[in-house]
């Protein structure tokens, strides 16, 4: 009977596995870091996966408030952090990939994909994303801003929070930063290494520091 991997073991070669333990405990941690393929596994080993993700998924939906759609994928390392009133949602077929930190409230549409080393912290007002939308690897999300006032050290200020919205089938580009109180238009595209301060239009092309929009994807479209 296949044991899954512990988060203390050695990813790599778990001495206390057979052979072909070891090879799945490497399969674990490839889908872990690539989670799209695991809708491309073959029923021989969806048979030990599914099973993985139900157990894992089961653990943190008893510790925290989080509520999980159907044939969703998380990795063993995910940092999830749900309190009451901090609920996290997840649409059927989301996908996490290895070292994210998710804090509610967040909600997911379905088939949203959040990739590698991404940072979401809800605020009091929460983050929603869209149905379909891609987060690439190493981006930031935080619904929530520190006061700024000269009359006390910075840590001591008090937190504000409007909110992020993030449209549907939206594409959001590697180690983008997006700060508490946008809203991002459906089928938008946010270029690698944004930092969006401000509203993004539906269809919108936007690159930059502070993002600008740099085109429409609606531009010479056919069809």
């Amino acid at each position: 009977m296949f044991e899954p991997m512990e988060a203390n073991q050695d990813p790599i070669n778990p001495s206390h596995l057979s052979p072909e333990d070891r090879y799945r405990a490497q399969h674990q941690r490839r889908l872990a870091w690539m989670p799209w393929l695991y809708y491309r596994l073959k029923a021989k080993h969806l048979a030990w996966a599914r099973p993985w993700q139900q157990a894992l998924q089961k653990t943190l939906s008893e510790l925290e408030t989080v509520q999980f759609g159907d044939e969703c994928f998380i990795p063993p390392d995910l940092a999830l952090f749900a309190e009451p009133g901090r609920q996290i949602r997840f649409g059927d077929r989301c996908m996490v990939a290895a070292q994210c930190f998710l804090h509610g409230p967040i909600t997911l549409g379905d088939e949203v994909s959040i990739n590698h080393g991404c940072s979401l912290d809800g605020g009091r007002a929460g983050i929603q994303i869209g149905a379909q939308t891609r987060i690439a690897h190493h981006v930031s999300i935080y619904a929530f801003n520190h006061g700024m006032a000269l009359d006390r050290p910075l840590y001591q200020q008090g937190v504000s929070s409007i909110g992020v919205t993030i449209g549907r089938d939206v594409w959001i580009g590697a180690r983008t930063g997006i700060v508490d109180g946008v809203t991002i238009g459906d089928h938008a595209v946010i270029g690698m290494g944004s930092v969006v301060t401000r509203d993004v239009p539906p269809y919108a092309k936007v690159a930059g520091n502070p993002a600008r929009v740099i085109g429409d994807r609606r531009d010479g479209a056919s069809g």
